[in-house]
């Protein structure tokens, strides 16, 4: 067979056909074949983009900035937020160009996006915007990632209940392809029912990469003939919301909006029923990512579509999570036993399974988080996957069907345990995180003896991973020293440092130090400036301001002292116009800047300004940086192997190395950063 004829480029200039990209990709790809749509349906339309990246949606700024001509031949306007909220709120102004304004396109296309984080504090403008209403011709899409497992979160996450509150309808992609189809479907919904509609995006699928048909004829809904206050259905975009018109958009809302979502999903049949459709006993329902992982624990146990249909189990699969549209719910139910509700985290489609089924005619046992004895079940934490889910279910339908209508057992494979608790380190090493070779954060988290830190959001983080740094618990994005003003008044402790990244301070930690200073708290704000958000990809700092300008800030919130701590003291120039009274510092007297700011009263800030160690490289790399002329190697020769390079820096670059004369000390070439601290040992 010959090979399709495909270049990497083609996933976004294609205008139909297969393509191949990832999760995060083909939110792109939602939006240049929406705006082709609506371009062969006749309509000028343009979109906005806007939110803060955070896994597992990090990479999505950088793919918009990545493919800029493609955003300007198609009038997409990227703007990202200085964090979440100012980015719904921007999404927002967006669907309001043709209302108040005199606009120049027919429609606008909204896109929000962030982290389940982002969701929960971005809750106020959302629920404003969604009451309000969206451009007719436009719509939103609320783009919602979820790390389940906190592989790179503080907390487990789940948007789902927060969207709820929000009233907007949730649609749960679980694959590359869906998201592609459903982000498609979204637009059509939020046009037609005049809410945001959310796209909820789990880890594994924003993640995963695939082969996927498109296409701007892909996608074809149907609008229903849906009546409401005995006018033809047309949600009211309203931007008064205050006093009456707030709450008759609430009327809208609960009675217009929610009911044309429902009569959407019913006429163009998002939900999907497999296996037994008629003389079933037993009926599954699943969404999303899970959906597909119960698919396969089922076929592991010899239950494909064909023994589904002779075994009597019928499937499930709401594309809208909420609402569930209750008339597919009924039919779906009619005639089944028992329904079990396969969901990660709390119950959620569980719940609302109960709400519409209660109280009907010969209406089945619901299971799901609990079991029939009311046990313990399918677990309400963590990640779910195919062999646990596996594991869950086998005994269940052996218990109703019998062991050989059910398969072989599935068989356990080998898997390196995690640790929820305390290490065993008779069974499982415990390998602590660090920090990249160079990494300034490496030297810049030390306090001095008898003080404290309290940790935040970014990669400084691991630095409370290591005891003898002192750098204790951690907090919200931008809440860093806050908890210290209100623990202050309680404690024998006089003062603490507070590390805080400088993409943070931009974010939202700037309120933090203003809090801070209005309190009159004594704490020291050490302010990493690396000039990176380099946890999510390396990205510049939205709103970032130099060195110079960011002491004068500081000036001018009223802090009580700034000091500045630099590898390249010159890098400045002349005339750097840094605020009144700032000292410039060489970094190896961090020690003796920490002492003078913590013997000074109120609120005092440390800028440590050195470029995060891994963009440096990459900068090199790419030759917008020179590199350095200097490397740094050690005679093993001469090397005592007292280790006190590596006790100095911390670098992972600093490796033992054995030799005919013993352990010394070698610098492992390629790793190398240059950051040169080991040369303090």
């Amino acid at each position: 067979m010959a090979l399709a004829d495909f270049k990497l480029e083609d996933r976004f200039t294609r205008s139909e056909g297969d393509v191949a990209m990832s999760g995060v990709q083909a939110l792109l790809r939602v939006l240049l074949d929406q705006l082709r749509a609506d371009k062969r349906d006749g309509l000028n339309n343009a979109a906005m983009v806007s939110g803060y990246r955070g896994s597992p949606l990090g990479g999505i700024d950088s793919l918009m900035l990545g493919n800029a001509d493609e955003l300007a031949e198609n009038n997409i306007q990227f703007v990202p937020g200085l964090n979440e909220d100012l980015g719904a709120t921007t999404v927002w102004g967006s669907q309001l160009a043709n209302r108040n304004f005199d606009g120049k396109f027919d429609g606008v296309l909204g896109m929000w996006y962030g982290k389940a984080p982002g969701v929960d504090r971005s809750g106020d403008a959302i629920r404003h915007a969604n009451v309000c209403g969206v451009d007719p011709k436009g719509g939103v899409l609320l783009v919602a990632g979820d790390d389940p497992a906190s592989k790179s979160s503080t907390l487990a996450s789940e948007s789902e209940f927060a969207l709820l509150h929000f009233q907007t309808p949730i649609l749960y992609p679980g694959t590359v392809q869906e998201v592609a189809d459903y982000g498609r479907i979204g637009y059509e919904l939020s046009r037609y029912s005049g809410l945001w509609v959310s796209l909820k995006i789990v880890t594994n699928v924003a993640d995963g990469y695939s082969t996927i048909k498109v296409g701007p004829g892909r996608v074809q809904m149907q609008r229903p003939d849906f009546e409401w206050d005995g006018t033809p259905w047309q949600h009211t975009q309203q931007d008064a919301l205050f006093g009456p018109f707030a709450v008759r958009q609430e009327l809208e809302i609960h009675e217009g909006r929610m009911e044309a979502t429902d009569a959407f999903t019913r006429l163009n049949q998002l939900d999907t029923v497999s296996g037994a459709t008629s003389d079933a006993r037993i009926g599954l329902v699943a969404a999303g990512k899970t959906y597909y992982d119960l698919r396969e624990a089922l076929d592991r146990m010899g239950l494909d579509e064909a023994a589904l249909k002779q075994r009597g189990i019928r499937i499930y699969k709401p594309a809208v999570v909420w609402p569930l549209e209750a008339n597919g719910v009924r039919e779906f139910a009619r005639g089944l036993d028992t329904i079990v509700v396969v969901e990660e985290k709390r119950a959620f489609i569980e719940m609302f399974m109960r709400e519409i089924l209660y109280g009907t005619t010969d209406a089945p046992t619901i299971l799901g988080k609990r079991d029939a004895e009311n046990s313990f079940w399918f677990p309400g934490h963590g990640e779910m996957d195919a062999d646990l889910i596996a594991r869950k279910i086998r005994p269940f339908l052996v218990n109703l069907m019998g062991e050989d209508a059910v398969g072989p057992a599935v068989r356990e494979r080998v898997t390196i345990p995690v640790a929820l608790g305390e290490p065993d380190d008779k069974k499982q090493s415990n390998r602590t995180p660090n920090f990249c070779s160079g990494c300034p954060h490496n030297r810049s988290t030390w306090v001095p003896e008898g003080s404290e830190a309290g940790g935040g959001i970014g990669c400084h983080g691991m630095a409370s991973m290591t005891p003898t740094r002192n750098v204790k618990g951690t907090t919200q994005m931008g809440g860093e020293g806050v908890q210290w003003v209100g623990a202050a008044p309680f404690v024998t402790m006089e003062h603490r440092f507070q590390n805080i990244g400088d993409g943070t301070f931009h974010h939202s930690g700037s309120l933090a130090v203003r809090q801070a200073v209005a309190a009159g708290t004594n704490v020291t704000y050490k302010i990493l400036y690396n000039a990176a958000v380099a946890m999510t990809g390396g990205q510049d700092v939205d709103g970032g301001m130099t060195v110079p300008e960011l002491t004068r800030s500081l000036e001018a919130e009223g802090v009580s002292k700034v000091m500045v701590l630099t590898h390249d003291t010159e890098k400045y120039g002349e005339n750097p116009h840094f605020a009144e009274g700032t000292e410039v510092w060489y970094r190896d007297r961090l020690d003796e800047a920490q002492r003078i700011l913590r013997d000074t009263p109120g609120c005092t800030v440390l800028i440590y300004d050195q470029p995060c160690a891994a963009e440096l490289r990459r900068d090199r790399k790419r030759g917008k940086v020179a590199e350095p002329t200097m490397a740094v190697f050690i005679n093993e020769a001469v090397c005592e192997g007292c280790g006190d390079c590596g006790e100095k820096s911390s670098c992972l670059s600093v490796q033992p190395v054995e030799t005919e004369f013993g352990r010394k000390t070698a610098i492992h070439q390629s790793s190398c950063n240059k950051d040169f601290t080991c040369l303090d040992g």
